[in-house]
């Protein structure tokens, strides 16, 4: 497939914090899975028949966690890997012959105790072909927080995965996670050509730090980036357009292909070429970023610059302990001693 078109989908997301029980936070689930259902149809009825590919904002299902602990957040909130949830969002997929990406709270049959923040992809099978769990978070559990025992059971490959399709070679970049350039650059060197990029964030009329660095992301790897941010969120104790709007498509270049404004809407649109993709990363020239990098200079200082530590989660038995959210507090605070030893400031 030469090319088509992507749509990032600026939905509502209805908060589950307010629920009380685990199965009043599914009803609202349900209620958005229904919601989606007809938006995404109408969406692609809009903007036409080569629409292949829509991407959601980040935790679309439920909103973020607010004052609920790890473990009451992920009995209440958090989807299992072969829950009703991916098979309804499956159906929405086989029924519009599109590729799904999303973001969720996800609980682990390996890691009873957590929960990670998933981006994934489903595709025009129904199946979820690619699961990304989130890295930097600054109040929730991440792979590198049980480490080594996650690369025992997902390899690197797991850790950074990109999935090879019809329509591309895909990967994932959730939420703020785009500001850190190694992260997007680890799906891009593994032969990402779109980065899918499900967000939660203030919408401005300026520049902020994720719109500058969606851009750079874009320029420096050589590729697409396809970002949807909510179109408000319902149900929270914040203004509902606290994260609202600026759903964009960029372009191998870092141009802006389709940009939306606010609220819920599908007018972040725009066709994904991939032949002149591939024609622009083979071509020399001083614009060809990859082929000149020399990632090699680089191994040995990122080696030695450890602050955030590996496995902070995990005990000398082995087994992961339940961390409480002031424990990444003073993991950050434990980061930024060894920056000042160091010299940093």
């Amino acid at each position: 497939m030469d090319s088509y078109y992507a749509i990032a989908l600026q939905t509502t997301v209805h908060a589950v914090n307010g629920c009380s029980t685990r199965d009043e936070a599914r009803s609202v689930m349900d209620s958005t899975l229904e919601r989606l259902k007809v938006e995404i149809f109408a969406a692609k009825k809009f903007v036409g028949s080569d629409v292949r590919l829509v991407v959601l904002p980040e935790y679309f299902l439920t909103a973020y966690p607010m004052g609920d602990t790890i473990k009451g957040w992920a009995d209440k909130a958090a989807l299992l890997e072969d829950g009703p949830e991916y098979a309804k969002l499956g159906e929405i997929a086989k029924d519009n012959d599109i590729f799904i990406s999303g973001n969720a709270y996800e609980v682990d049959a390996h890691f009873d105790e957590l929960y990670f923040q998933t981006s994934f992809i489903i595709d025009p099978k129904g199946d979820v072909i690619l699961r990304y769990r989130r890295l930097n978070s600054m109040y929730s559990p991440t792979p590198h927080d049980v480490w080594d025992k996650y690369l025992d059971i997902y390899g690197i490959e797991g850790v950074f995965p990109v999935a090879d399709t019809e329509i591309g070679r895909l990967a994932c970049i959730a939420s703020e996670e785009i500001l850190y350039p190694e992260i997007a650059r680890m799906f891009f060197i593994r032969g990402a050509e779109v980065g899918l990029h499900s967000t939660g964030e203030i919408g401005s009329t300026i520049e902020t730090p994720k719109s500058i660095s969606r851009k750079a992301r874009a320029v420096e790897n050589m590729g697409y980036i396809v970002s949807a941010n909510s179109g408000g969120i319902s149900g929270h104790s914040l203004p509902i357009s606290s994260t609202d709007g600026k759903s964009v498509i960029i372009d191998y270049r870092g141009i802006v292909l389709a940009e939306s404004g606010w609220g819920p809407t599908m007018t972040a649109f725009a066709s994904i070429d991939l032949a002149a993709l591939r024609r622009y990363r083979q071509r020399p020239g001083m614009g060809n970023y990859l082929s000149r990098q020399r990632f090699e200079l680089f191994a040995d200082g990122y080696a030695n610059l450890a602050t955030q530590k590996a496995n902070n989660l995990m005990q000398s038995d082995g087994s992961v302990r339940e961390p409480k959210r002031s424990d990444f507090e003073e993991a950050q605070q434990q980061a930024l001693d060894i920056m000042r030893k160091r010299g940093f400031f």
